[in-house]
């Protein structure tokens, strides 16, 4: 199933609230997950569907530009480490990623100036689904 990228996203409360104090912390961060925030749908941890990308959440996506396929986990920049497919949400691929849902195409331009997209493939491990309501 493919879904064409749009601007509506799904984040839990809790990571709202984290992100909001991320983002007030480092007065740097991108004006996109600024926007993102203001405009996201927010909900309880518990009523997150399974197939929405949450903080910790570890994914596969479609590389739609060059064919290749990544795993990635979803995470706050103190655990961020690209060799280890951890993306910080602050990058422009962990903005991208945040409230997406299974099946979802997303793009953003890298600091390079390249246009990247991506599919979200799979959900490999959400912690709403799991029953961590507090990751």
């Amino acid at each position: 199933m493919t879904h064409a990228s749009n601007d509506f996203r799904l984040l839990n409360e809790l990571d709202h609230v984290r992100i909001d104090r991320l983002l007030s912390r480092n007065g740097h961060a991108g004006e996109r997950l600024t926007e993102l925030l203001e405009d996201a749908d927010v909900v309880s941890p518990r009523e997150v569907p399974a197939d929405v990308v949450t903080m910790y959440t570890r994914v596969t996506v479609d590389d739609l530009v060059d064919g290749g396929q990544r795993t990635l986990t979803l995470c706050y920049p103190e655990d961020a480490d690209a060799s280890a497919g951890f993306v910080s949400v602050l990058s422009p691929i962990g903005t991208a990623l945040l409230g997406r849902r299974l099946g979802e195409e997303t793009q953003w331009t890298t600091p390079t100036g390249a246009v990247q997209r991506l599919r979200v493939a799979e959900l490999l491990f959400q912690p709403e689904a799991n029953g961590d309501y507090t990751r």
